[in-house]
């Protein structure tokens, strides 16, 4: 009988690392009514902690001070909402999505809901998006501050 198995995963770095998944392999609970499942897939890195805090404190930051539609100024939190949803990939892209992304989920009334997040995104991914927040910005007359400007 198969009990509470944890959940393992393993970076194929080095011949320990390979030794030490097969070693795991061997000793998996056979079960025929409930089997394990072995999923062996590339790694995708995740974006940067370092790229996020640039979004925030640069091109965010830019915007949410500079931009005014119809003489409206908004947060930088209602801007960041309004960027995912512009912005955010659709749907999952291999290589700019983490394993489970989705952008739009829908709630008990139906509503369509944002439910994608930066942090499901790739480094390319958050490269991605970043790129389309300083055209939309640019577009909007925003003018971008270097690290050094601020």
């Amino acid at each position: 009988m198969q009990g509470q198995f944890p959940k393992r995963v393993f970076f194929l770095r080095e011949e320990r690392n390979r030794d030490t998944l097969l070693g795991l392999i061997r000793n998996l609970p056979l079960d025929q009514d409930k089997p394990m499942q072995v999923t062996v897939e590339p790694y995708k890195r995740p974006r940067k902690l370092d790229q996020n805090a640039l979004y925030h404190a640069g091109p965010l930051k830019d915007i949410a001070e500079q931009l005014f539609i119809e003489g409206r100024q908004y947060s930088a939190e209602v801007l960041h909402r309004y960027l995912k949803e512009q912005f955010l990939p659709e749907e999952y892209i291999e290589d700019e999505c983490l394993a489970g992304y989705r952008k739009w989920d829908y709630d008990p009334s139906g509503n369509r809901v944002l439910v994608g997040s930066t942090t499901q995104l790739t480094v390319r991914g958050f490269s991605i998006f970043l790129e389309q927040v300083h055209a939309f910005g640019a577009n909007m007359g925003v003018e971008f501050h270097t690290r050094e400007e601020r």
